[in-house]
């Protein structure tokens, strides 16, 4: 046995969290699941928010039983770290409460919220100063919505999600940059909260709090919580607090390949050392969200697999109760390529029912079968095909605006698990794909908190590490006249709606 620390990660999505405890040995990273919890948004005074209360006791226990296992060992917790989703915050009072519940960004109160504030403040002008992909769920259209409902009059500061948490932790009040970038509220040169396009919408600037980096210690637990929890003398740590930075940070990244952080969303994209910011950047809507040590994490946002596992609710309660790994054995029993769908097209955000917004657009393409003919696993590989298909078309781009060719695709999440999404993502791009770790988001909050403590000297001597210990999955592209045709099929469906999205600029 080691005398190697523990690191305790949390790692909140929207809708269920995780805690792991973390062992760094020089020979093997150790990952132990203590927690599992759910928290599915529901509709409370007007809109659909997050029950907070909920999501911190839920920590709390993950954190308590953290530390039972903790002492068995007899290894000590040296930090925690929190990571969660973007864009979503609360309000904090003048006594350090939580006036209200957050509210959840798939709430429909932004809708047609961004030709409002395009009206103040040019698309353009926004992004030329944040360098941020406009999406009406973006913190910015979010705060305006609020503020024009009303903010209270006791509010004193605005913290995002993990922020929050830590505050309840540590009594502190900061806000991480990584999740901070994703608000679409910070300018991309200075790399601080851009108060004059704030101002200039009229938000309350008053709100916004200290930004502080990736790594930061923020101290150690408050003494009557640690004293709850039997936690005496940890720290907490600010990790990389939005889950994808942590996620692309925990990935063994080569250079000049690209990253698809795979789950509810997919996130595509390469790391960067500096913004790029341009009118055509702009036009295509991509973003330059904040990441670790000063790199730069350019990426699209794909509607990712919610598509699929909407559909799989809906067949749940219809009486079809289907197996996962079954259900991708028949997927992949398919021969050729069905109908295609554009995944990001907005009816597909947040429907009564995905499927049928599915049949709705392939009906608006001339692609529909009869839908009766539609089998679950032949919707599912409509979904997964057009997937495969959206993130080449992102990679592409992606070199187009960069200017470098793209050697490879590394698959990170929950998603990198998807043997028949890999392998249909290796064909489609026509580059090799590796997958793994799954675990990507919560290794990236280990080893950020890692660094803070001096185990490793920098990001790539962590990498190196994480590449050393987990077994990674290769495909490579393999010959397909069916995606091929199905590709033809999705680049005209894919330019008559982004050319509607351009329109609308």
């Amino acid at each position: 046995m080691t005398n190697d620390p523990l690191y305790l990660a949390i790692d909140l999505g929207a809708g269920s969290g995780r805690g792991f405890l973390a062992c760094l040995e020089p020979a093997r990273l150790i990952l132990e699941e203590v927690r599992r919890f759910n928290y599915l948004p529901t509709q409370s005074n007007g809109h659909l928010r997050w029950d907070f209360q909920t999501i911190f006791n839920e920590v709390k226990a993950g954190l308590l039983e953290a530390g039972r296992l903790a002492r068995e060992p007899g290894k000590p917790i040296r930090s925690i770290g929190v990571d969660s989703w973007g864009v979503d915050y609360g309000l904090i009072d003048a006594e350090g409460k939580l006036i209200e519940d957050p509210v959840c960004y798939r709430d429909p109160r932004t809708h047609d919220v961004m030709n409002e504030v395009f009206t103040k403040t040019p698309r353009k002008e926004i992004f030329q100063r944040t360098g941020i992909q406009s999406l009406e769920f973006n913190t910015l259209f979010q705060l305006y919505a609020h503020d024009k409902a009303g903010i209270p009059e006791s509010a004193t500061k605005l913290l995002m999600i993990p922020d929050l948490i830590n505050l309840f932790l540590t009594g502190r009040a900061v806000t991480e940059y990584t999740n901070a970038t994703t608000t679409q509220m910070l300018n991309a040169k200075t790399r601080n909260w851009d108060r004059e396009l704030i101002e200039r919408l009229g938000l309350p600037a008053r709100l916004l709090q200290e930004l502080v980096h990736a790594g930061t210690e923020l101290g150690l637990m408050d003494p009557p919580l640690a004293h709850e929890l039997n936690l005496q003398g940890v720290r907490v740590v600010a990790p990389a607090t939005h889950d994808t930075a942590s996620a692309v940070a925990g990935t063994p990244l080569e250079d000049g390949w690209a990253y698809i952080s795979s789950g509810t969303w997919s996130l595509v994209g390469i790391e960067r050392a500096e913004p790029l910011i341009c009118e055509e950047v702009a036009r295509q809507n991509l973003t330059n969200e904040g990441g670790v040590f000063g790199t730069t994490r350019f990426l699209k946002n794909v509607m990712g697999l919610w598509i699929l596992e909407s559909c799989r609710k809906e067949w749940v309660q219809q009486g079809l109760n289907l197996d996962y790994d079954s259900l991708l054995t028949e997927v992949a029993s398919i021969e050729g390529c069905g109908p295609v769908i554009f995944p990001d097209d907005q009816r597909f955000f947040n429907p009564p029912s995905m499927i049928d917004a599915i049949f709705e657009q392939l009906l608006e393409a001339g692609q529909c079968l009869e839908r009766e003919s539609m089998a679950p696993s032949a919707i599912a590989k409509t979904i997964l095909d057009s997937l495969a298909l959206r993130y080449a078309s992102v990679l592409r781009t992606i070199e187009s605006l960069t200017g470098r060719r793209i050697e490879g695709v590394h698959i990170v999440g929950g998603g990198s698990r998807n043997d028949y999404l890999n392998q249909a993502t290796a064909t489609a791009t026509g580059l090799p794909v590796r997958a793994g770790p799954v675990e990507a988001t919560v290794i990236g909050n280990v080893v950020v908190q890692a660094i803070a403590a001096g185990r490793f000297e920098s990001l790539a001597e962590a990498r190196k590490y994480v590449g050393e210990q987990e077994r990674l999955k290769t495909y490579e592209p393999v010959p397909s006249q069916a995606l091929a045709d199905g590709a033809r099929r999705y680049k005209e469906t894919e330019r008559r709606y982004l050319e509607h999205e351009y329109s609308n600029d």
